[in-house]
């Protein structure tokens, strides 16, 4: 894929004239930081990256952290939980929190949690990357951006900027998002361009208060193993049943065992997990034809486990109805919901 080109370059796109009012319009809204100034030392501040749900903001907490720690899927409300990240780089430290999609239909006690969580998250923080897909705006866009404190930075992140074809086309949108909110500044890039996410650390660095670090320079997340073994479970159920299965289907883990290893292996985990459905029929889903398809759920999770654990990974799954969970607050709760 090739890296989309600043569009305040793209004349060929544009046309001068256009050039011309793009490159203004990028140039006032880069304000100077306090940061500027700033006697050289260590770095170190959060970072929320919010939006609706379905913007790639998982994808870019992964690509900034330079590690898988939180899951995919073109399913609504994959991601559920507040998910730190963290990268080090040179003497600053990025701490990155990926939030739930704002959550603005099916009022039920699920997504009133996950409110709660993107809700929490804006409120104190350095900075706020709002993702958008590049040239898009719609009232799920407008409800996220309706939580965002004056008080706190906040970068427009304009991610799949390379499926935009026609660069001059963005300049009215861009227009129209600074009447909407003032925005420190424009990043068009795409999540999976390497070249793109180091621009955009670089940006994201100058808002970063000098301070010590919060965490160890080699660490990637504060989320423990047990959890991104659920979370795993999870992305390969919602990735393998596509639309067949509703979102409020989730997973708990019974056990997460671990063991020495034997001869090259380091270590061994035995992992038991429950994967909760609604309904009988979504249990057979789950399970598939003679058990096809939750055996390809836990080789897939299984794989992937070792691979991001470092270990050998033995792992047992099992299909429950807990039918009306979504709206039970006190099993919200339960299932590890806040």
């Amino acid at each position: 894929m090739n890296a989309p080109k600043n569009i305040a370059d793209d004349a060929d796109s544009t046309g001068a004239e256009g050039q011309i009012d793009l490159e203004s319009m990028l140039k006032g809204m880069r304000r100077a930081t306090p940061a500027d100034d700033a006697p050289a030392g260590q770095r170190c501040g959060l970072i929320a990256i919010v939006g609706k749900p379905n913007v790639g903001k998982s994808t870019l907490l992964n690509a900034l952290v330079g590690q898988k720690i939180s899951i995919t899927s073109r399913k609504a409300q994959t991601t559920r939980h507040r998910i730190t990240g963290m990268h080090t780089q040179g003497a600053t430290q990025f701490v990155f929190v990926d939030t739930p999609g704002f959550q603005t239909r099916h009022n039920n006690a699920l997504n009133r949690s996950l409110n709660k969580t993107v809700m929490g998250a804006v409120g104190d923080v350095d900075l706020i990357l709002f993702v958008v897909e590049a040239g898009m705006f719609n009232q799920a866009d407008a409800k996220v951006l309706a939580l965002f404190d004056s008080g706190i930075p906040t970068l427009l992140v304009a991610n799949k900027f390379d499926q935009i074809h026609r660069r001059g086309d963005i300049a009215p949108w861009l227009q129209e998002m600074q009447q909407k909110h003032a925005f420190a500044e424009f990043v068009p890039m795409s999540a999976k361009n390497a070249k793109d996410i180091e621009r955009l650390l670089g940006i994201c660095e100058k808002y970063l208060p000098e301070q010590a670090w919060w965490y160890a320079e080699d660490e990637l997340t504060d989320r423990s193993e047990k959890f991104l073994a659920s979370e795993t479970v999870r992305e390969k159920l919602f990735r393998l049943t596509g639309d067949e299965l509703p979102y409020t289907s989730t997973v708990v883990i019974d056990k997460f065992e671990e063991e020495a290893g034997r001869g090259k292996q380091k270590r061994l985990l035995k992992i038991a997990a429950t994967i909760v459905v609604e309904r009988d029929t979504h249990k057979a889903m789950v399970i598939g034809d003679k058990g096809e398809r939750i055996k390809r759920i836990g080789t897939e999770t299984r794989v992937e486990l070792e691979k991001l654990l470092d270990a050998k990974v033995f792992i047992e799954l099992w299909v429950k109805v807990r039918s009306g969970w979504a709206d039970d607050e006190a099993r919200v709760r339960s299932f590890g919901y806040q």
